[in-house]
């Protein structure tokens, strides 16, 4: 089955207002937030908000501005400093300029793993007051919609992210070991250490929860990152900087830049980081393999499977499930449920239409349903079209286009939408790969619990509600990444290093030995 954008028709005043979605509860928070540049509900194409770039410690803008347009609404409400391929080269000296070693390891300006454990502890308490946790999960939805609970889930995960990783948590990260050696004296010690100069390239899907995670776990290691967020939802980390360099990280630590994948592509060929982090396109992801030499590690896009044995049970609430992981946040999850395997006895169940049911729900108004930012609606129908040219495949809901809204062309803008796909049909091999194309949007076929290298299981498992605290990541690939725990971070951002103390004393009545 597969999943598409479904939702209820935007009511005229909203279809005017566009960005009045977002101002109820919001005039007695936002100006309690002393480190924003912006208030979310001001932003619009008559006060449109600025998004600078950070190189050296000092917030700069470029020769150009990349205007960006409303998802609800198309006007232009936000312009981004565009960073061109002839102004990459402060970005560049300011990655050369960090050593091999790091900026701080094991051996070196220890103090800082207690400076970044402070910086934790203050930034966790910041997005824990409600006005903060407030304006983020507001601003995210400004800028990738989703519903306000999916927005604040994001803040609170990377509150607790922040929370766990507090005090003497961040020096824990580079405990070492050591082993006895051979004879009085010696001993071998591993230590976990940092790359020095890294990047960070994280994509539009969570504008706040993975550049967080991911930069505070390379600055906890010791390495000095520069990171680039998709410039369509880049406002939200320019902010969460200003909030952490508000709880002491030091300005020189991290560069962050707005540009085009081609003059990002040749920054990092230049700059040369000793490891990058990519999260997002599978065909980008490859194509940076090559380009940086394999120097990389990837969280990139997935293909995700729910399979539902001969067991019927609880149906409401595998159907809630289902529900969930396809179409919450209009299915642009790496995790989004991407095709569901039925057994006869689910298939005879009520399972389908109650899914029908509760898609029929979502509404743009509340953005439990809203805008794909990177798929048409143009190409998602044209791949259903495709799709219901199988023998025996059929639309179960969905297929259709939003009703009454104002989302520009260059974003999807489709109901939640289901297609059955006979599985005899699904292996041959004309077929295989259609099917299996992977639609970021709200789009699945009915035929699993698995996500990349994590996997859900169980009747209450879900691929996209596990709890915060579990590794994230692809499995099977030696550049695989992890995100959010401290197996992930060391993972990702570090590398072993062995050094071998050997201090004597000499063996009495020692002798030079014969040649060997």
């Amino acid at each position: 089955m597969h999943r598409l954008p479904f939702a209820i028709g935007v009511t005229a005043r909203a279809q005017r207002a566009g960005s009045g979605l977002f101002l109820n509860a919001l005039s007695r928070t936002l100006h309690s937030t002393s480190f924003a540049t912006v208030t979310v509900e001001a932003i619009s194409s008559s006060h449109p908000a600025e998004v600078k770039n950070l190189v050296q410690g000092e917030w700069k803008v470029s020769s150009g501005w990349n205007w960006l347009l409303d998802p609800l609404n198309g006007s232009p409400f936000i312009k981004v400093a565009d960073v061109q391929e002839a102004e990459i080269e402060p970005f560049v000296h300011s990655l050369c300029r960090c050593p091999k070693y790091g900026l701080h390891n094991p051996l070196r300006a220890q103090d800082r793993y207690l400076l970044y454990g402070d910086v934790s502890a203050k930034a966790a308490r910041m997005l824990a007051q409600p006005q903060v946790s407030e304006f983020f999960a507001r601003l995210i939805q400004r800028v990738s919609p989703k519903s306000y609970n999916q927005a604040l889930g994001e803040v609170n995960v990377t509150q607790k992210f922040l929370e766990n990783f507090s005090g003497d948590q961040v020096r824990f990260l580079a405990r070492s070991f050591a082993v006895p050696g051979n004879h009085l004296g010696q001993q071998s010690h591993g230590y976990r250490w940092p790359y020095g100069p890294v990047a960070i390239i994280t994509p539009f899907n969570f504008p706040l929860e993975i550049p967080v995670l991911q930069l505070m776990g390379a600055l906890y290691m010791g390495n000095k990152p520069i990171i680039k967020v998709d410039s369509k939802v880049s406002i939200v980390m320019e902010q969460m900087l200003r909030l952490l360099h508000d709880c002491g990280l030091p300005r020189e630590d991290v560069d962050f830049i707005n540009s085009d994948g081609k003059t990002m592509n040749k920054l990092l060929r230049e700059a040369k980081p000793q490891m990058t982090l990519f999260t997002g396109s599978s065909r980008v992801a490859e194509n940076l393999a090559v380009d940086l030499k394999g120097r990389i590690k990837l969280e990139d896009a997935g293909y995700d499977w729910k399979i539902l044995g001969p067991d019927v049970q609880e149906v409401d609430y595998v159907a809630w499930v289902c529900d969930q992981d396809a179409y919450a946040c209009s299915g642009q999850k790496c995790s989004a449920q991407s095709i569901l395997f039925i057994h006869e006895n689910w298939a005879s169940s009520e399972l389908l239409s109650k899914m029908q049911l509760l898609a029929g729900r979502r509404k743009l108004q509340d953005l439990t349903i809203g805008p794909v930012l990177t798929v048409t609606t143009e190409s998602m129908l044209e791949h259903i079209q495709k799709l219901l040219k199988i023998p025996g495949s059929e639309l179960l809901f969905g297929g259709e286009e939003l009703e009454n809204h104002s989302i520009p062309k260059i974003y999807g803008a489709l109901k939640p939408t289901a297609v059955f796909v006979p599985l005899a049909e699904i292996l041959k091999p004309d077929n295989f790969e259609l099917v299996t194309k992977e639609i970021f949007g709200p789009f699945q076929e009915v035929l699993g619990k698995s996500v990349n290298g994590t996997t859900y299981a169980g009747i209450r498992a879900r691929t996209t509600g596990a709890p915060q605290n579990h590794w994230f990541g692809p499995a099977g690939d030696p550049r695989g990444a992890g995100i959010g725990t401290p197996e992930a971070i060391k993972l990702v951002w570090s590398c072993h290093r062995e050094i071998i103390h050997d201090i004597g004393p000499l063996p009495q009545n020692w002798e030079i030995p014969p040649p060997s």
